[in-house]
């Protein structure tokens, strides 16, 4: 009979569950590099600006001083967003981390159960292959008990034949 885990379902299920949580993971990491990406943006558009202001006209250095308070509150906001982007992935992750832990403990325990299995099954064959021994034992000493006596039986008739 071939080694059945009773608790199979159960790993099973902690098994899906960490694979969604891997997907929620990724998805939190993609939102995490979007921010990022959203900065470096951000960042391009200040240096642009910047540039574009010392080559502009002089009537439009408000404008601008304007445009760069924005862009740099703006940049602040971004970076906020990416701080919370950031610890969002880094709970993800601790949810991970048990979810994996939560499988290998009953992968270890399925290993040690089937280790347990195989070694009752030996036990139950060596069982099976001494009880086998014994009875073959048993029978090859009453067989060469009753080739003995048919051994004496056929001398002492030989003994009586030759004795007449």
């Amino acid at each position: 009979m071939p080694f059945v885990y009773r608790l199979q379902k159960v790993l099973d299920f902690r098994i899906r569950k960490k694979e969604e949580q891997l997907m929620i993971l990724q998805k939190a990491q993609q939102a995490l590099f979007m921010a990022e990406a959203d900065i470096q943006r951000n960042n391009e558009e200040i240096v642009l600006t910047k540039q574009a202001q010392r080559q502009a006209d002089f009537t439009m250095m408000e404008a601008y001083d304007t445009y760069l308070h924005h862009l740099w509150e703006k940049g602040e906001q971004l970076e906020i967003v990416r701080q919370e982007k950031e610890q969002i992935v880094q709970q993800e992750v601790q949810k991970l981390v048990e979810l994996e832990q939560a499988v290998k403990v009953l992968e270890k325990h399925k290993e040690k159960s089937k280790d347990a299995y195989v070694a009752e099954q030996k036990a139950a064959e060596l069982k099976n292959m001494s009880e086998l021994g014994v009875q073959r034992y048993f029978q090859q000493s009453r067989e060469a008990k009753e080739e003995q006596e048919l051994l004496e039986q056929y001398q002492k008739d030989l003994e009586e034949e030759n004795g007449n």
